[in-house]
């Protein structure tokens, strides 16, 4: 379909669990792109792990024909978007594909943190909005306050608002007839110099690389040869295909079209993620702006608990990575955990569903170390680093400070909990920027240290709410922050995988914390165990495992019994100090398990 006004590109956005694949769904079946007996519910969320956790991970894209009321045909193609923040780069790297957008709100929950974030990327980039209200078959939706709540907090106009249920099937025919109506088609040119962005890329064992695109001006055609203006590298077509959601190859993509091209590429880094593709015997001057590249921002260590798993770990991640290049590693080794590898993500949710992928997908037993976020460390010297690993920080006196990543957070929250949600925002060093009101909600807006949130935040934050409460973040920049490491030593030697950087004036709670579960996790020895945190070599906190004592004294009895007893006593005495000199301490991996899950503050 060469006419550009007859085709619509638009992504799906909302927040987690607001019915976004299940919409998708229904405009797939409404359009004949699957069959019924080839429908499954989340019919676009391919991996395992989505389907089980009911969570979108990767954006998915689907090009449908649709016939509207007034007989005209139409070309959609819909990019599905993950919901959660840890995958807010898939969203914005598919809001970029498209001109519109459409925003799906629960109208039982009504707005939720992660639909502001969302929405403000697409208002960001122009896109026309259409608000989708759904979940109308439950007894608890309330269409009018969701609209009022749209209206009051994000400001969009709702009298086009499409009530709908993604259960029933009942509103997509509206939805659909709204798309047509109230969003832009593309803008393009068929004769100009091809102009192409790269929206994603994945490995499949038998193809290669497959290249997502959205072609801005030309088209692309089957045995064409193109140029990546990245790397100025050049590749020919063997290729060209679309997703009705199948795979299906075709001879041409058009200007305004998104699909796929196979050209043969083996290695994934030479794909760049926003990268311009343009016609290698007429190549542009002038690439497209592209999108910032993903940043990880927490790390942590992955060990294998049996060290013979190391190569399969290695292979794992190297596996992984060429399906999801958000995520870095790099070999590390640590005393007390042996070879491992130093691992980035995009935050916690994105940790624990790629540690699982390892777990399901090529079946390695995990050992997670303490995550963390990265630090700059000025050094007297002038000198400046990232810091990802606490154990790797150089000797206090040679450092100026010390600056962390600083977030902005939004909490959406029913105003009966916004007491403790705010006690709970200071205890973690947090500064209110603004509270506003829509109705009986309460919207926050604080910035907190990223090291504060990393950990438990969200969890503590669904706990005292009841789960009623959303949060969001985006990361504002570095602070200087008065922080230490948090050494903890067992029997004098130091574990440099417990090692972790935290806030000065809550180090004596944390390490007293640490030690008090070491104590009750590392099981007794002939010795006296002594654990301790420290910061630098200040011991701040000490716990101390007391060993098995031989009753040495029960078969002497008679003449001189005293001195004898007295002797036996000294030899064990200094006996246990040599076993306590040479002997090591063996921490079992559940004390290691145990102290990672330890609730700071």
């Amino acid at each position: 379909m060469s006419n550009l006004d007859n085709i619509r590109n638009f992504a799906i956005i909302a927040h987690i669990d607001h019915g976004k694949s299940t919409i998708a769904d229904r405009i797939i079946h409404r359009c004949g792109g699957l069959t019924d007996r080839e429908m499954k519910e989340q019919v676009l969320d391919s991996m395992d792990i989505e389907r089980e956790r009911g969570i979108t991970i990767k954006a998915q894209t689907v090009k449908l024909n649709y016939k509207s009321k007034d007989g005209k045909e139409y070309l959609l193609n819909i990019i599905d978007t993950p919901g959660h923040v840890d995958f807010s780069y898939e969203v914005s790297r598919s809001l970029y594909a498209c001109e519109g957008s459409i925003l799906i709100v629960d109208s039982t929950q009504g707005v939720e943190a992660q639909t502001l974030a969302n929405v403000y990327q697409a208002l960001d980039i122009n896109h026309e909005i259409i608000p989708v209200l759904n979940k109308i078959d439950l007894p608890a939706s309330d269409i009018d306050r969701t609209k009022k709540q749209i209206e009051d907090v994000i400001g969009i106009d709702t009298s086009l608002a499409v009530p709908c249920s993604g259960k029933t099937g009942e509103g997509i025919d509206e939805i659909l007839e709204q798309i047509i109506l109230n969003l832009p088609p593309p803008a393009g040119i068929k004769d100009q110099l091809l102009k192409c962005l790269l929206v994603d890329s994945w490995y499949d064992s038998y193809l290669g690389v497959i290249i997502l695109v959205r072609v801005i001006d030309g088209k692309l055609k089957k045995n064409m040869k193109i140029k990546m203006m990245s790397t100025n590298r050049e590749y020919i077509i063997e290729k060209v295909g679309v997703f009705t959601p199948k795979a299906k190859d075709i001879d041409e993509l058009n200007s305004g079209e998104i699909g796929f091209i196979i050209t043969g590429i083996k290695n994934l880094s030479e794909t760049k993620v926003g990268d311009t593709i343009c016609d290698a015997n007429k190549p542009l001057s002038k690439a497209l702006p592209g999108f910032k590249p993903s940043k990880p921002v927490v790390f942590c260590g992955l060990f294998p608990v049996d060290s013979s798993e190391y190569q399969k770990l290695k292979d794992g991640l190297a596996k992984l990575k060429l399906n999801d290049s958000s995520f870095s590693y790099e070999p590390e080794s640590s005393s007390a955990l042996g070879l491992g590898f130093r691992c980035g993500f995009l935050g916690l949710l994105h940790l624990e569903i790629v540690t699982e992928r390892l777990e399901r997908e090529f079946d390695i037993n995990l050992l997670t170390t303490t995550p963390g976020v990265v630090y700059k460390v000025h050094l007297n010297n002038g000198k400046t680093f990232d810091l990802q690993n606490p154990s790797s920080l150089p000797d206090p006196s040679l450092i100026k400070l010390i600056e962390e990543p600083w977030i902005k957070a939004t909490i959406i929250t029913p105003d009966q909990y916004l007491g403790s949600i705010i006690k709970l925002c200071q205890n973690k060093r947090g500064v209110q920027t603004n509270l506003s009101y829509s109705g009986n909600r309460a919207v926050l807006s604080y910035d907190i240290p990223l090291n504060e949130v990393v950990f438990d935040f969200n969890d503590r934050l669904k706990s005292m709410t009841s789960g009623y409460a959303s949060f969001d973040y985006e990361i504002t920049g570095h602070k200087e922050g008065d922080l230490v490491k948090l050494g903890i030593l067992v029997n004098s030697e130091p574990v440099d995988a417990l090692a972790m950087m935290v806030f000065k004036d809550f180090a004596q709670s944390i390490g007293k914390n640490v030690c008090e579960k070491l104590k009750d996790l590392i099981p007794r020895h002939n010795f006296m165990i002594p654990i301790q945190a420290a910061i630098g070599g200040k011991i701040i906190a000490r716990e101390t495992i007391k060993g098995f004592k031989k009753d040495v004294l029960t078969k002497i009895h008679g003449g001189g019994a005293m001195d004898r007893k007295r002797k036996l006593l000294e030899k064990q005495k200094k006996g246990k100090a040599k076993a306590k000199q040479f002997g090591k301490v063996e921490i079992p991996q559940e004390a290691f398990i145990g102290v990672l899950k330890i609730n700071k503050n």
